[in-house]
């Protein structure tokens, strides 16, 4: 990984190396990257075994780059993961343009901002229910209200019954420790094992709103026709899955996180704060995912180094969103702020298509929440999850009297 400088010298890209589950950057990760950024525009992250990108510049071109995509080099999936594969064999997460664009044109037709907004006022009612039920004395916010409210309002926009919530989130979970640092064969064989039981339930239910039409996101999405194209049933069930492990993975660390730097820097929202930008710097300030990766489609040179067609990179959107060159004072939480938008939900053709609705369950339950709650304040140190990828708390322990 060497390159020549316009002295005709050859320069070596630097490697640094950090443990994934280090408590510490688990915890706190910022400081790692501005020794990131120092070093150079890509890295190569020992642990990671690729270059990654930690400047906002970098991260941001990469993102939109078309020499670079999610669809990596073919691989031999092994039997016993045979069915969490066939999932994301059909995600917009993992595809590629003209696949990745006929699908997120289908699926854009039931997933409308019209349809999001008309969600308002069931996510306040839930926010609401949560608050009534908060227990007297310390609890954990995560656990009666963070966690909660994001998989209810999933299944409710897909018309899947509340009384599904706990299995969901218990697919969910399943499903999302494929992503995380040190995974073993015992998480890869319960990954299976939640996608072969949630792709058999979707398939069921499906083919009951087939019958039956509601107005729920499943019926949108079995009417959606794009010129006279429609989305198969296992498209279906691959992008139901995706919304709920992406979206509430994403909310719930999201909630947690901007709970924590609300009650630690004072920036609490009240009626003449504007929660928009205060929800949008939470989401600059401790974003909920950390790594978002890509693959050369070609043999490309950028920012001094040459990618083999293949050769991946891995794109630190943490790091970029505390850019000293973007963002003045990037480590302090600062709600006015304004300048760049953030990459907490990516960018180019794999902008996240859940933006609208995070955004949306994030101003009405933090609204709702601090309004209800004026006294509510953290009454234990706040521990993270050892998961690098997605990057949120395990528990947040509040009193709200």
């Amino acid at each position: 990984m060497q390159w020549p400088d316009p002295l005709g010298l050859v320069i070596a890209m630097k490697r640094i190396s950090q443990s994934l589950t280090d408590p510490a950057l688990n915890a706190a990760p910022y400081p790692f990257y501005d020794r990131l950024r120092q070093m150079g525009e890509l890295v190569f992250w020992e642990e990671f075994d690729m270059p990654v990108a930690s400047s906002h510049a970098a991260v941001s071109s990469l993102l939109r780059d078309k020499n670079f995509g999610r669809e990596g080099p073919a691989f031999d999936v092994p039997d016993h993961l045979e069915a969490f594969y066939a999932v994301e064999a059909h995600s917009m997460l993992e595809l590629e343009p003209p696949r990745h664009t006929r699908l997120r044109k289908l699926v854009l037709h039931g997933f409308t901002s019209r349809r999001i907004k008309t969600l308002a006022p069931m996510i306040e009612q839930l926010a609401t229910q949560k608050i009534d039920a908060f227990p007297r004395g310390n609890f954990d916010i995560l656990e009666h209200f963070a966690t909660p409210i994001p998989v209810l309002v999933i299944a409710r926009l897909l018309g899947v019954p509340d009384s599904m919530a706990d299995q969901l989130l218990r697919w969910s979970h399943a499903m999302v420790a494929m992503y995380v640092a040190g995974r073993t064969r015992e998480i890869e064989e319960q990954a299976a094992q939640a996608a072969t039981e949630f792709t058999e339930f979707m398939r069921s239910y499906i083919n009951e709103r087939r019958a039956t039409p509601a107005d729920d996101l499943i019926s949108e999405l079995i009417a959606a026709e794009e010129d006279g194209d429609k989305l198969s049933t296992d498209e279906m069930i691959t992008t139901c899955i995706l919304l709920l492990n992406a979206g509430h993975e994403a909310t719930v660390h999201s909630l947690g996180n901007g709970i924590k730097a609300c009650l630690e820097t004072g920036h609490v929202p009240n009626e003449s704060t504007p929660i928009g930008p205060l929800v949008e710097e939470i989401l600059r300030f401790d974003p909920p995912l950390h790594m978002f990766q890509r693959w050369a489609k070609c043999d490309v040179e950028v920012f001094g180094h040459d990618f083999k067609k293949g050769d991946a990179v891995g794109l630190l959107l943490g790091a970029a969103n505390h850019d000293p060159n973007v963002y003045k004072d990037p480590h302090v939480f600062e709600p006015n702020r304004s300048g760049k938008v953030h990459t907490s939900f990516g960018g180019g053709i794999h902008f996240c298509v859940g933006a609208p609705l995070a955004r949306l369950e994030m101003e009405i339950a933090l609204g709702t929440l601090f309004q209800r709650c004026p006294k509510l304040r953290i009454a234990e140190r706040p521990e993270y999850k050892p998961a690098y990828h997605f990057h949120g708390l395990g528990k947040l322990i509040v009193c709200a009297d």
